[in-house]
């Protein structure tokens, strides 16, 4: 323990952090590697890699994580915008480097030197959201300008890749920021007309989105060119595990389910430990999701209030896609769960974006607060 009166960077740090959103997030992390124990060895016997190949990658995948999250908890809201900008520079030059020089995987064009940077993107594009939509009464700056002109630039190389989900996801984060913002609502029938006329091109032009659509709304389509199978077998094992589950290890359907460790994990969680787990593991992800916002709704200074917003909903917006795709209820998107399903990306720019979290939600001396509102307010 530390006391109080101790006056170190460490010291200071642990008594301005929300310990109980550290601990949820320990949890889930802990949850995911159990989980990843249930799930990834039957992948990696069909692959014909070492049965606990991606346990033991993933347990290599939280280290950097573990230390990005706390390295950027310690830094202050100017150093999270500016670590916010450098990493959407690299994120969105890697993107480009991928569309032109990476490699094709299920027809997109997502990874490049192994990691798919898109996942950094997003926690830095919602931080410098959240920066220009709070800079927005500044004469000098023309923030509101910055945040609508960061949208289409953000998306634009996401759909060429092409990447709806991760498109989809930016986009629901943004439009969350410009009603916290409390910008004018005639923009709101703009925005959506643009977000209608987007997703009516992609059913139109992207064979692979009017396919998962229409297998969506109609399972039995014989015109769709995207297989229902994964979404079948995810709802057959929630029937199969039924309230208590089969047990840890016990699980069959998942030895047939393709990407059982990473996009469907929550339906080998309802397999092996059953409905009630899920629903524990829903709670967890609520609780972190209903703590930030409250924290969020508490912060009196402008960007960190719409930083901490606009991290949570991506966080929570990317877990309930996650388990909505799992039983059926939208169509696949492609996304992981956070901290459960495997991944490098996902996991170590998910600690990066809960890095910024804390970071924006460290409790802080009024006087500091008032002192950067005065530095923003026009002369």
């Amino acid at each position: 323990m530390l006391s109080r009166l101790e006056r170190s960077a460490l010291a200071n740090w642990w008594w301005t952090i929300d310990r109980w959103l550290i601990a949820a997030l320990g949890a889930l992390i802990v949850f995911g590697l159990v989980l990843i124990m249930a799930a990834g060895p039957p992948v990696a016997e069909r692959l014909g890699l070492p049965t606990f190949h991606f346990v033991h990658r993933q347990a290599l995948f939280l280290l950097p994580a573990i230390a990005v999250f706390f390295a950027t908890s310690f830094l202050s809201p100017r150093h999270v915008r500016r670590a916010a900008l450098i990493v959407f520079a690299v994120s969105m030059a890697l993107i480009i480097a991928a569309l032109l020089f990476g490699a094709e995987v299920k027809g997109a064009r997502r990874w490049i030197f192994g990691i798919q940077p898109s996942e950094f993107l997003k926690p830095a594009f919602v931080v410098l959201a959240a920066w220009a939509f709070a800079e927005g009464g500044r004469r000098e700056l023309p923030g509101n300008l910055l945040a609508f002109l960061l949208l289409p630039a953000t998306i634009v190389p996401l759909i060429l890749q092409p990447d709806f989900g991760q498109t989809m996801l930016v986009s629901l984060v943004w439009l969350g920021l410009f009603f916290i913002a409390g910008l004018r609502w005639i923009w709101v029938a703009g925005i959506g007309s643009i977000g209608i006329s987007g997703m009516l091109l992609a059913y139109k032009l992207v064979p692979h989105v009017r396919g998962r659509i229409l297998k969506f709304i109609d399972p039995g389509t014989s015109g769709g060119v995207v297989d229902t199978f994964q979404i079948d077998t995810a709802l057959d094992s929630f029937f199969a595990g039924g309230w208590f589950g089969r047990g840890p290890g016990e699980g069959t359907v998942k030895r047939i389910l393709p990407d059982a460790h990473t996009d469907f994990i929550f339906a080998v969680t309802g397999e092996e430990f059953g409905i009630v787990a899920c629903l524990v593991l829903v709670a967890v992800f609520a609780f972190i999701v209903m703590r930030g916002l409250l924290a969020a709704a508490r912060n009196e200074d402008p960007f960190c209030r719409l930083a901490a917003a606009g991290l949570i909903m991506l966080f929570g917006m990317q877990s309930a896609i996650n388990m909505a795709v799992n039983l059926h209820l939208i169509p696949a998107k492609g996304m992981t769960l956070p901290f459960i399903s495997y991944g490098g990306s996902s996991v170590i720019s998910l600690a990066l974006g809960m890095g910024f979290l804390i970071a924006v939600m460290r409790k802080r001396p009024r006087a500091e607060i008032v002192f950067r509102q005065s530095e923003a307010q026009p002369a």
